[in-house]
């Protein structure tokens, strides 16, 4: 995952404010050797607001890199529910699970044979849809807008050996989800980086 995602969530709420039901975000990484590994996006837009942007995709407004599942290769699901649901799968070298555009995504560190540091830095995300700055009505549309939704970062492989990400029972899998909310309202107490490290056999 890197902040074009925040940065596109950010950008869908300036246009959008007061729409109830946004986007969950999961963005799962997972650790096949020192060298490869395979990254997922699953984004699900609320009904509401994934009829809004169905619309503005059929006029034309919609047809831009930025739109809601317009990537190559992402896949679209439209649920029964009315919601859209958004997966984007890239697998292969480290270098090329960029899920977007830019440098600020996952860092994968070779720490011993066969081992593997995952990382993904935080700071951009802790201020990327903070409302500093912004009067309390934006602020308060902001929280409406984002109210229970959150963004869930997942680590897995054969085994984590450390992480400061909640770890699985059976330690394949770290993850940590981030409520937008405290995002927004500048709660959110995350370390400098998250990180899972794993074995690839």
């Amino acid at each position: 995952m890197t902040m074009q995602t925040f940065r596109r969530l950010a950008g869908i709420v300036g246009l959008t404010l007061g729409l109830a039901g946004c986007i969950d975000v999961t963005m799962d990484i997972e650790v096949k050797s020192e060298t490869e590994g395979k990254a997922t996006t699953t984004s699900v837009m609320g009904a509401d607001f994934y009829a809004m942007a169905k619309a503005g995709a059929a006029s034309g407004e919609a047809k831009t890199e930025d739109g809601f599942c317009q990537e190559a290769g992402a896949q679209l699901t439209e649920n029964a529910d009315g919601s859209g649901t958004c997966v984007l799968t890239v697998e292969g070298k480290f270098a090329d699970l960029k899920l977007d555009e830019g440098d600020d995504g996952a860092s994968f560190t070779v720490v011993s044979p066969g081992v593997v540091k995952v990382a993904f830095k935080t700071d951009d995300m802790k201020g990327e849809l903070g409302t500093e700055g912004q009067d309390e009505q934006t602020k308060q549309m902001m929280q409406a807008f984002f109210e229970g939704r959150a963004i869930t970062i997942r680590i897995r492989g054969k085994e984590v050996t450390d992480t400061n990400m909640t770890l699985s029972a059976d330690k394949t899998s770290a993850e940590v989800v981030i409520p937008f909310i405290d995002l927004i309202n500048g709660t959110i107490d995350l370390p400098d980086e998250l990180y899972a490290v794993v074995k690839t056999n």
